[in-house]
């Protein structure tokens, strides 16, 4: 079984891509596109990918709230899809603040650079303690 970061990792790369796809209106079905990048079903997975394709408007209204003259579609997608997956995490589930924030931050060390890592954790940051 794959630890949660690692499939937070996959989870954010599967929001990436649909975000691509959108952008050039190219047609695809979310399971489709969880199956190509995950080898076993995964209901965390499922549940990060379908809740932010789901609320990725409410998602995007709190970041842009948040994010200091900016609005989430500036920062590249990478960060876009941690910072929604982070946002997502703490509005609508029960897992712990310190995991979601610490995850968020380790995946935009990963993929992101210190601007928009900053920026994811500035946004999570303040939403949490509003």
């Amino acid at each position: 079984m794959k630890a949660r970061s690692e499939l937070r990792n996959i989870a954010m790369i599967i929001l990436y891509q649909i975000d691509i796809y959108e952008d050039r209106k190219v047609p695809f079905v979310i399971d489709d596109v969880i199956k190509e990048n995950l080898d076993v079903d995964n209901e965390f997975v499922k549940d990060i990918v379908y809740g932010v394709t789901t609320y990725k408007s409410t998602l995007d209204e709190i970041a842009n709230k948040y994010i200091e003259g900016w609005t989430i579609d500036r920062i590249d997608k990478t960060g876009a899809a941690i910072l929604r997956m982070g946002l997502y995490e703490l509005k609508f589930t029960d897992t712990p603040e310190i995991v979601v924030i610490n995850e968020a931050v380790e995946l935009s060390k990963k993929y992101c650079d210190d601007a928009v890592r900053k920026i994811i954790n500035a946004v999570l940051d303040k939403f949490i303690k509003e």
